[in-house]
């Protein structure tokens, strides 16, 4: 069945920016620094180079991190999240906030605890 729908809602619009785990993970760990490159993928296992730099470049796109080049040899690159990036903070701490009652991390597993409680947890 062919779909005929050309206008997205605003759900999908969210999803294309959000919804992968890489894009996820990376404004995760822009959320209280600059980072470099490497920085970046070496606290993201299970990432090649490639990818990671696809889901940069889409979330600079997107206008959800920022990215310095420093004219220096060797060059210099750093990531940041920018005040729109920063606005989707909230809502990852609200899915992590969920997704703790359903899922309990392995023990020992820490990294990715919300910044902030806004919900309380029974």
């Amino acid at each position: 069945m062919k779909c005929e729908k050309v206008t997205k809602c605003r759900l999908e619009s969210v999803v294309d920016i959000i919804g992968s785990k890489w894009n996820l993970m990376i404004i995760w760990h822009l959320r209280t620094s600059t980072l470099r490159f490497s920085e970046l993928q070496n606290r993201m296992c299970g990432i090649n180079s490639k990818t990671i730099t696809k889901h940069l470049r889409d979330l600079e796109n997107e206008a959800i991190i920022s990215r310095t080049v420093y004219p220096e040899v060797p060059p210099r690159v750093e990531y940041t999240l920018t005040e729109q990036g920063k606005e989707i903070l909230p809502i990852i701490d609200e899915m992590l906030i969920w997704g703790g009652k359903f899922r309990h991390p392995p023990e020992g597993m820490t990294g990715c605890e919300p910044e902030t409680v806004t919900a309380t947890t029974e």
